[in-house]
């Protein structure tokens, strides 16, 4: 007969350490063996047995000291030939050129077209660049390797320029999208990529090589320029350090198609030694701003002792004695870049999740005005669908990809009470609200069980219209009436938080189906600020006008609201759409003439949670 075990029942594993996310998720940075002469700004290439580290800023000029690291100490080796800063490295401590840069002295700008190539123990000059250049990204190898981007004379102008070396001669092959300096590299001759910089100001922007052409892809988290990077092809590698502008230790993982954010560096370094070729499992960062002699390495853990874990996994740590069950957990998440809007809006209605969103409505760039335009989101790119009948901004929306209501906002002309229906292609008009309204918020878990609260009509208001899928009906007030809000949850358990009363608040209140309850207070006051929840007890709040604008992110866990990771991109009147654990922000302006098409992707960590028994 069979067991009951074997018919309902799991084995529990029993481990001596918490299993781990992912390989990535192991990794940690060390410190490492100091380097003898101090600079900043040096070029490196090589891992972590077999590094080499060349030139840079130290005290008033730039060096041609040499130094090579063996995995535990750095040794001074024969000099380059010709003193230089902010070049490019490629290969490794017996095979390597050093590309370009900048030539004494630091105080003025020159760019030099020089290069030179590394046997093992000397530096020879070889064939020089077409094109002069200081502070691009360069990766591959001594006989194949790319040398990007930059500056020229005169006046340091930024290029998009770059040059291909086949271990012979420079040639000029297919420029990158995005002109821009002090940014880094890794990956190979035939598969590379370049991320951050300053194109003027401090960059987020990525592109992979493929050997052919430039594509532009996900952004990464932070901003940041000289900086340190990891990586032998387009679709693993890490970045660490730089300035964001103030010196950082944040680094980040990439897997071809997200940044994620990893362990941090043990020291906040920026003026990083460009484009070490070690890998997203063993890396190197050296030099930077003092200068310093820091060394730091990354390696992470690989099979058998990895262990994969799964979202509700029960194990058994036999260090810490405890039964525990892997979890998400919000504090722990990052925001990544997403796929662009086609028409960017402000003052949007968003609904959905992360993976099938809708974005309704709006304001147009360019004194466009209002519109009626709605778009669909499958995760990675947006497209163009079923327009409203009625154009509105400040509206509010709830639902689904294929079944949602899109209600209050405003005309050209006046505050709407306007109610319309969404089968997933058209829109129909349906009951309108009691109580025209705009920057209002809602709550709902289905199209047909909405709350419609607060908002302005010619004053603001605290009224509450509860939506049962037919008509709308009037229920509990809030506590204090408000606009420009955010909120989210269901019609029996919902949260509302920031908005404008007669200044700008971070009051926040919970929906039990029959009252609401003022709690605890955003960190933040806010308005025009994205932000959803799944219930009163779980909810995220992000960008909106603080003022300034802000990129700030905040997650309520049913008592107390935490700053977590901010976006990449500060705006406000986004639209949104997901909850605390996977959320979507997208388009929204500088409040201004400036409009963005970005769209960023929150995800929760996960961890592990210890069970308890009461």
């Amino acid at each position: 007969m069979a067991e009951y075990k074997g018919i309902k029942g799991f084995k529990v594993q029993t481990v001596s350490t918490d299993p781990a996310a992912s390989v990535i998720a192991t990794g940690s940075w060390a410190s490492g063996g100091s380097y003898n002469t101090p600079r900043s700004t040096g070029s490196a290439s090589g891992d972590i047995p077999s590094a080499i580290l060349a030139g840079g800023e130290s005290g008033a000029d730039y060096t041609v000291n040499t130094e090579l690291y063996n995995g535990s100490v750095w040794t001074e080796v024969n000099n380059l030939n010709a003193q230089r800063g902010i070049a490019g490295m490629a290969g490794n401590s017996s095979a390597a050129i050093f590309i370009g840069g900048d030539s004494p002295p630091v105080s003025v700008v020159t760019t030099t077209g020089a290069v030179e190539s590394w046997d093992g123990t000397n530096w020879t000059e070889i064939a020089d660049l077409n094109t002069g250049k200081g502070q691009g990204a360069a990766f591959g190898i001594q006989t194949a390797a790319l040398w990007a981007s930059g500056e020229v004379p005169p006046g340091n102008t930024l290029t998009n320029q770059v040059e291909s070396w086949n271990g012979t001669s420079w040639t000029e092959v297919a420029e990158v999208n995005t002109a821009r300096r002090a940014m880094s590299g890794f990956g190979s001759y035939t598969s590379g990529l370049i991320s951050g910089g300053l194109s003027p100001s401090v960059s987020t922007n990525v592109e992979t090589w493929n050997g052919t052409s430039w594509t532009e892809v996900a952004e990464i988290n932070t901003g940041r320029f000289n900086f340190g990077s990891s990586g032998n092809n387009n679709t693993d590698g890490l970045i660490y350090g730089g300035g964001t502008p103030t010196a950082s230790a944040l680094t980040e993982f990439w897997d071809g198609s997200t940044w994620t954010e990893v362990n941090d560096l043990g020291t906040a370094l920026q003026r990083l030694g460009s484009g070490f070729q070690g890998t997203s499992s063993s890396a190197l960062a050296a030099s930077g701003q003092g200068p310093s002699t820091v060394t730091e390495e990354w390696t992470t853990t690989p099979a058998p002792t990895f262990q994969q874990i799964n979202l509700g996994q029960v194990f058994y740590n036999s260090t810490s004695n405890a039964f525990k069950v892997t979890k998400q957990s919000a504090p722990g998440g990052t925001w990544a870049s997403g796929g662009d809007v086609n028409t960017s809006r402000e003052t949007v209605a968003g609904n959905g999740i992360q993976t099938a969103a809708l974005m309704i409505g709006g304001l147009l760039s360019g004194g466009g005005g209002v519109s009626a335009l709605n778009e669909s989101y499958n995760g990675s790119s947006w497209t163009e669908t079923g327009d409203l009948n009625t154009a509105r901004s400040q509206l509010r929306s709830e639902g689904t990809y294929t079944a949602t209501i899109a209600f209050g906002g405003s005309t050209p002309v006046a505050v709407s009470a306007l109610n319309e229906s969404f089968n997933g292609t058209s829109w129909t008009e349906t009951g309108d609200l009691n109580t025209a309204r705009r920057g209002l918020a809602s709550a709902g878990a289905s199209s047909t069980a909405v709350l419609g609260i607060t908002g302005y009509t010619t004053t603001n208001v605290g009224n509450v219209e509860s939506w049962n899928g037919t008509s709308w009906t009037e229920t509990t007030d809030v506590n204090t009436a408000r606009r420009n809000l955010s909120g989210g949850g269901s019609n029996t358990s919902a949260l509302i938080f920031g908005g404008y009363t007669t200044v700008y608040t971070n009051i926040n209140e919970s929906w039990n189906g029959s009252a609401w309850t003022e709690t605890g207070d955003m960190n933040t006051n806010r308005i025009y600020h994205g932000g959803d929840a799944a219930n009163n007890t779980s909810a995220i709040a992000f960008a909106g006008d603080v003022p300034p604008l802000t990129s700030n992110t905040e997650i309520w866990d049913g008592s107390t609201w935490t700053e977590v990771n901010n976006l990449a991109q500060a705006r406000n009147a986004l639209g949104d759409a997901g909850n605390a654990t996977a959320a979507l922000a997208s388009s929204g302006s500088n409040g201004s003439t400036i409009f963005y098409a970005v769209t960023e992707e929150w995800n929760a960590a996960t961890l592990n949670s210890t069970l308890t028994a009461s």
